[in-house]
């Protein structure tokens, strides 16, 4: 029987975006439904006490290098943002509109963003820029940012930040099965295991 897998993500976390390319696969070879759950990881950040690990020298150096390691694995593009690390808070809104009103566009949104930051290295906390990314990827920058200013979205993305931390969430990607967490995107096979 297909499982649902929980999926939590913030645009600014480089392992969210190579887990993001890769959840589709899993979903097809499990037969699994993706919840994906936009979160603001800088509100996770500051109610758990955790930090990115780029904010660490030596780590932070590791981490590129694992992550490259990771994307040549997955056969997908990966470059280290130059303007890391980028406000997402208007990006994250954006996902929790489409999510609220538009659910058949979150992916393509998805895909459009993470590839401006993680592909292109493009500043996606520059408005003009954002709206450049958007109007290429076939969106109207208007209309989502007129979304991203209501008072729903806000409060939803807020509330769901809320819930990632009283689910124990302290980075992203993170996954739920069954109640279970996992936590990273190199755990993206314990989470295929769980699905199947």
């Amino acid at each position: 029987m297909a499982k649902p897998v929980d999926f939590y993500f913030d645009f600014g976390s480089p392992a969210a975006y190579l887990a993001w390319t890769q959840m589709p696969r899993i979903a097809a070879e499990t037969g699994a439904t993706v919840n994906y759950k936009p979160f603001l990881l800088g509100g996770v950040f500051q109610s758990t006490g955790n930090k990115s690990p780029m904010e660490v020298p030596a780590k932070g150096k590791y981490m590129l290098d694992d992550l490259q390691r990771f994307a040549t694995r997955y056969g997908v593009q990966f470059a280290h943002n130059p303007h890391f690390p980028i406000n997402t808070l208007m990006l994250m809104r954006g996902a929790t509109g489409l999510q609220l009103r538009d659910p058949a566009k979150l992916l393509p949104y998805g895909d459009a963003v993470y590839k401006a930051i993680w592909v292109d290295g493009k500043n996606m906390g520059d408005p003009a820029t954002v709206g450049g990314v958007l109007q290429a990827a076939g969106f109207n920058p208007q209309e989502l940012l007129a979304l991203t200013a209501e008072q729903e979205v806000k409060d939803k993305l807020k509330a769901d930040t809320a819930e990632a931390v009283a689910r124990g969430v302290f980075g992203a990607p993170t996954f739920f099965i069954d109640g279970r967490m996992y936590w990273g995107q190199d755990r993206l096979d314990f989470v295929k295991e769980a699905l199947q």
